[in-house]
């Protein structure tokens, strides 16, 4: 079963297989939670607020990773601008 098989509802395997692998995506996803350090989430809506007093902008169109290698971490913010 890929990962994509698991949003199409295809069956494939034993149920106990299907739910390792759901597990597995999970695990996954809270370990990326974790490793997020703490102020971020307040850092991201207070650059949002910054934005908001020019642009307006909904939620949606604003797209925030963080990227980290063995020396240090990059917070990239995609903004899309709404056109004049």
């Amino acid at each position: 079963m890929s990962f994509l098989d698991y949003f199409r509802g295809k069956k494939s395997g034993s149920s106990a297989s299907v739910a390792k692998e759901r597990l597995q995506i999970i695990v996954a996803h809270e370990r990326g939670q974790r490793e997020q350090p703490d102020y971020l989430p307040q850092l991201q809506q207070e650059l949002l607020a910054v934005i908001r007093k020019y642009v307006q902008i909904s939620d949606d169109m604003v797209q925030v990773e963080v990227d980290r290698n063995e020396s240090c971490s990059v917070l990239e913010l995609n903004v899309t601008l709404p056109e004049r």
